[in-house]
């Protein structure tokens, strides 16, 4: 019997008007208006996504990825048609047999965006935390630095969680400027709830001069939640991609 055909979707989407990417009953979601779609150019009764990364309400993506069993629609632009505005089908691709966009994932990346100066920009609303006060680069820079390696995260992430492992790989992880714009890179193996909304509010502190990058590096071995930052709102953070070993 020939293995069963998986699909390969790479999608990006703006997060605002969702609530998440999983399906909630009575909710709008970016998965149940996929799958939607879906099952319609497809003329399949459901079609079922997994996905790399469930992203949280008001999370963005860049290079989201989900799989499904079945072939690929013919034409992509028959599925784009039927989708809100706010949600894009990139490429969907014949996948290896077994492959799974969220067991399979090697490492996601993603990126929050600052906005780092006094005036506010009305093309960045939605798009970028506005953040008026001073930034010390340096601070970052060295909380960046601190994040490399294996950490416990637990400081990072709600305490009424469905966790039960917080300790994560960081592999990549650096603040980029680009005029007033900071971006803050990281990849790593997976992540927690709300973990890169709640590390850039606190690296956000240490940069104006509330806690020093000491007290940051001691948080990732492990804490309460009450000791690390604030979260930063989810409209800054974007799914930007997601590796897999054929890639």
């Amino acid at each position: 019997m020939p293995p069963v055909p998986i699909t390969r979707l790479t999608i990006a989407y703006d997060g605002a008007p969702f609530v998440g990417w999983a399906k909630q009953p009575g909710q709008r979601t970016v998965q149940d208006e996929l799958e939607r779609a879906l099952a319609t150019v497809l003329r399949r009764e459901e079609v079922a996504l997994t996905v790399a990364g469930r992203t949280d309400r008001g999370v963005h993506a860049w290079g989201q990825v989900a799989s499904y069993q079945g072939d690929p629609p013919e034409r992509l632009a028959g599925v784009n048609a039927l989708l809100a505005p706010e949600i894009a089908v990139l490429a969907a691709d014949p996948a290896p047999p077994g492959f799974d966009a969220r067991r399979q994932a090697r490492s996601r990346t993603y990126c929050y965006r600052v906005l780092a100066r006094r005036v506010r920009d009305p093309f960045e609303r939605g798009r970028a935390l506005h953040w008026p006060y001073a930034v010390d680069t340096d601070a970052l820079d060295g909380c960046a630095r601190a994040l490399h390696g294996e950490h416990d995260f637990t400081a990072f992430t709600p305490t009424d969680t469905y966790h039960v492992r917080f300790r994560r790989i960081v592999s990549a992880a650096q603040w980029r400027r680009d005029g007033d714009l900071l971006c803050f890179w990281i990849t790593a193996d997976a992540f927690l709830r709300q973990m890169i909304r709640a590390l850039v509010g606190t690296m956000l502190e240490v940069a104006g001069g509330r806690r020093t990058v000491e007290d940051f590096a001691a948080l990732l071995e492990g804490g309460h939640r009450r000791d690390g930052g604030q979260t930063a709102p989810p409209h800054g953070l974007y799914l930007a991609g997601v590796s897999y070993d054929d890639n």
